[in-house]
């Protein structure tokens, strides 16, 4: 399994959950799997997904489509801010 973890700006967090709520296609169109949503505490228009997919090509390929860039656009980003393609080594509990 692959992860994508991208930081992004958005105009509204309310406006672009609500968009990214409406839209589960997307995702599961691009094989998205599983997603967390986390938001900074010091600036609320910073918002990080980290989302789940079977590889990183599959990850790759929905942060390029225009399907994603248009959902974007509706729901209210404001930039990409950061990307990072990620495979887990190692997990536990504590």
């Amino acid at each position: 399994m692959a992860f994508v973890i991208g930081a992004i700006r958005v105009k509204d967090f309310a406006e672009w959950k609500r968009g990214f709520d409406e839209n589960p296609g997307v995702r599961q169109r691009a094989g998205m799997k599983a997603y967390q949503i986390f938001q900074s505490v010091d600036d609320p228009s910073v918002v990080v997904v980290c989302a789940e997919f079977p590889n990183a090509e599959t990850a790759k390929k929905m942060l390029e489509s225009e399907e994603l860039k248009e959902a974007n656009q509706h729901s209210g980003v404001l930039e990409m801010l950061d990307m990072h393609f990620v495979e887990r080594v190692d997990a536990a509990e504590v």
